[in-house]
């Protein structure tokens, strides 16, 4: 297993793979130098008990001391430095390769109750992984160098002291093949656990002011009481099965370091050592598989650390939406058709929302798309800005097929309104020019000011520059819905999809996001998912969405003397 995950965290590396090999090297040399005090102390051993220790021999065994304690120190800041500094730009670029792969993915991925999932990932199974792989790495080619020699150094002595050390590497080996298999396991469950606690613990704090206002906190909580108390048994339950499993090891080790005692004063009493070798040979059995013990204790995070490649393997497993289009959106729009929906069917599963459903949109015209909720109004907007891929039908702009376009350029054609505003927790500036990243500062103001929200944003201590509260906490939702519009109207993309701004304010609001929407609106095709009827009878064109079909389109005033669904819908919403 170790070997395994030590060839992965190599294929993930990548460029700084050479630098964790070379690590690799002076975490040998480290090694060799902790074991010249030990080759040291047998030569003064052997000295003493032969009277043949001098000064000369004192300074120069202390100068070896000195210099092989300072290589020592050289060698494992060069290794750090090495391992730190790739461990840290490994994980750099693997969260920015990650970035890069979830903006890729379908937006049904982050309704699908995977935020947990990546929450967990990013801010528990990386961190994880980049504060212990390097180290963990370093200590291992330690260990293996370790016991290498040591093998070596047995035999050397004497054949029968090497055997007594192989049979002892054969056993461990075995026990800490089942020791990392159940670790494997357990710390699986262990990540999965977290998962499921970090997916608790949001939805609580998601719906704690509503639990709060009807002052059910404590019988509201019991799933997070429950969840919390399953976290901390599944964690005994790992330790318990590793403590059961070192226990093992450590019986092993014991009963060889007593045989290899035990069989040094037998050589010594059948006259093959002499005493001095005897003193030695036991100091430094007494400490020989110490290193072989330490191995042992770092399996678990060996296990939870592939169990988090695991994991993390699967996030860049999701299939991202194919960008494989080399055509751009036509600049100018010299056709009568400006959106064309041809036969669309889409289903998030194996049932579907939209059933064949066909439409054209007229350039610079506003479209209103009403019906039942769960019709599927949200998802023929989703469906046109390619939040999804369809499953049958052509969707068009400007005579183009959405698909054959790029995403960066079909993004640049189309601006979101969306009904729940998310501002940054950044300055007021740079999230009105997440719509125009090289806008100058006089265009984000004449953006704001067109937007209906320049004269409340000046009212703030630092203007523009005010920081806002992440998800704009600090705004109202008028003053939130204003600025996400300035930033739509600086980014003047030819076509708009409006999930109604208005559903959700007061009067007073209404009245500038009103104002707002009619600058945004001018000379654009507008896709407006209507919530209150009486705000679209000036629409070019209303499509009327029920159970997945286009049952009625028309125009408001068509519509109402249909006596239909509209009809109805309307006379609800009068």
């Amino acid at each position: 297993m170790i070997f395994k995950f030590l060839k992965r965290i190599l294929q993930v590396s990548g460029e700084y793979g050479k630098n964790i090999r070379l690590s690799f090297v002076f975490s040998i040399l480290e090694s060799i130098c902790q074991k010249v005090p030990i080759a040291l102390a047998f030569i003064t051993i052997v000295k003493l008990m032969n009277r043949e220790l001098s000064s000369v021999d004192s300074i120069s065994i202390l100068g070896v001391l000195v210099v092989a304690v300072i290589l020592q120190m050289i060698f494992h800041y060069i290794n750090d430095q090495l391992q730190s500094d790739a461990g840290y730009k490994v994980f750099a670029d693997l969260r920015i390769k990650l970035a890069d792969h979830l903006r890729k993915l379908p937006m049904g991925y982050y309704t699908e109750g995977n935020v947990g999932k990546l929450s967990s990932v990013l801010s528990s199974d990386m961190i994880f992984i980049e504060e212990n792989v390097m180290k963990t790495i370093s200590q291992v080619a330690n260990y293996l160098f370790n016991t290498l020699v040591l093998v070596i150094f047995s035999f050397v002595l004497d054949y029968r002291l090497g055997l007594v050390v192989t049979a002892t590497l054969i056993i461990y080996y075995f026990l800490i093949e089942k020791l990392a298999r159940s670790s494997l396991n357990e710390g699986q469950i262990k990540q999965q656990q977290n998962e499921k606690l970090t997916d608790e613990v949001l939805f609580f704090l998601e719906g704690i002011a509503v639990m709060k206002s009807f002052n059910r906190l404590g019988s509201g909580s019991k799933s997070l009481r429950t969840t919390f108390k399953k976290s901390k048994q599944v964690a005994l339950d790992m330790e318990s099965i590793f403590t059961r499993s070192m226990g093992k090891v450590y019986v092993l080790l014991a009963i060889s370091t007593s045989i290899l005692l035990w069989l040094s004063l037998y050589l010594y009493n059948s006259g093959s050592f002499s005493v001095e070798s005897l003193i030695a040979l036991s100091l430094f059995y007494l400490g020989l598989f110490v290193p072989l013990k330490t191995l042992s204790n770092e399996v678990a995070v060996f296990a939870i650390m592939d169990s988090c490649l695991d994991r993390i393997d699967e996030v860049f497993n999701v299939e991202i939406l194919e960008d494989k289009g080399e055509n751009t959106v036509p600049q100018e729009s010299k056709r009568s058709t400006e959106i064309e929906f041809d036969n669309v069917s889409f289903g998030y599963d194996a049932d579907l929302v939209l059933k064949d459903i066909s439409f054209k949109l007229s350039p610079n015209t506003m479209t209103a798309l009403v019906g039942p909720s769960g019709s599927g109004k949200s998802t023929i907007a989703n469906l046109l800005a390619r939040f999804w891929d369809l499953q049958q039908g052509e969707i068009k702009i400007r005579g183009v097929e959405i698909k054959d376009i790029s995403l960066a350029n079909l993004m640049n054609s189309i601006s979101v309104v969306f009904q729940q505003t998310y501002l940054f927790q950044d300055t007021i500036l740079n999230n009105i020019k997440l719509g125009k990243p090289e806008a100058t500062r006089e265009q984000v103001i004449e953006a704001a000011k067109k937007a209906r929200c320049y004269d409340f944003i000046q009212e703030l201590p630092d203007g523009l520059d005010a920081v806002i509260g992440e998800g704009g906490e600090s705004l109202s939702g008028g003053q939130r819905q204003r600025i996400s519009i300035a930033r739509c109207i600086l980014k003047d993309a030819p076509i708009i999809i409006l999930d109604e701004a208005t559903a959700s304010i007061d009067a007073d609001n209404e009245y500038y996001i009103q104002q707002a929407i009619s600058e945004l609106v001018k000379d654009k095709t507008l896709l407006i998912i209507a919530h209150r009827l009486n705000t679209i009878k000036s629409a070019d064109k209303i499509l009327v969405i029920n159970h997945g079909n286009v049952v009625e389109e028309g125009t408001h005033e068509e519509l109402v003397k249909s006596n239909n669904l509209y009809s109805k819908l309307y006379g609800l919403n009068s």
